[in-house]
């Protein structure tokens, strides 16, 4: 039964004296060990967007570049994230690391970065993943697989190995207001870390579980 799964949490524990002041600096500590743990796809995150009728929907995306000031990840301009992002530029990001019993939920306003950036990213990317995002209408109804593999064909003949950056695909950076950073415990007794943005910069509150 679904209900009779149960997991205690023992990994480890996070409190206000061994957390880092600067979220970013904790973030980037506990990727990095995400990293270096062989979790399953460390980079994925969450991310979440709503649309026009207050709709929100949620779908798995890939960090590509973090700051101290943003977190980025790319896709195609024209899908239906972009659509309700260019309505609505209120986001989350979360990132879930079982191995580690962590989680980290980010909230704040995206953009786009600009296009030389993107291009610059574009250029490092597999050659097939540059057909890729020539290929794909992304988010449009199509009327079989097979056609995904007629566009990625007629697009490696008419390209070669020189594959430019689409116009509709970029990079968008999502500037937090807010960081969370769980941590599971046992007894269900987790640890919510908070960091706010103020004026004078990041606070630090605790959250209940």
């Amino acid at each position: 039964m679904l209900g009779d799964i149960r997991k205690q949490y023992l990994f480890a524990a996070l409190n206000e004296q061994n957390v880092l002041k600067n979220p970013f600096e904790q973030f980037e500590i506990w990727l990095k060990e995400a990293i270096e743990s062989n979790q399953l796809e460390p980079t994925a995150m969450i991310l979440s967007t709503v649309d026009e009728s207050l709709q929100p929907h949620s779908r798995v995306v890939l960090l590509k570049e973090f700051t101290h000031e943003s977190f980025v990840f790319y896709t195609n301009y024209e899908g239906h994230k972009a659509q309700q992002i260019a309505s609505n530029k209120r986001v989350s990001l979360v990132f879930f690391w079982p191995s580690l019993e962590r989680q980290v939920r980010i909230e704040g306003k995206v953009e786009k970065i600009s296009e030389i950036l993107s291009s610059s990213y574009f250029k490092t990317r597999p050659i097939d993943s540059q057909l890729g995002a020539w290929a794909s209408p992304q988010s449009q109804l199509i009327r079989s697989a097979d056609f995904l593999e007629q566009q990625f064909q007629y697009y490696k003949l008419k390209f070669g190995g020189d594959v430019p950056r689409p116009s509709h695909w970029g990079g968008y950076s999502v500037k937090p207001v807010s960081i969370e950073f769980w941590q599971g415990r046992a007894n269900r007794l987790h640890d919510r870390l908070l960091f706010t943005l103020g004026k004078s910069g990041w606070n630090l509150s605790r959250l209940a579980p």
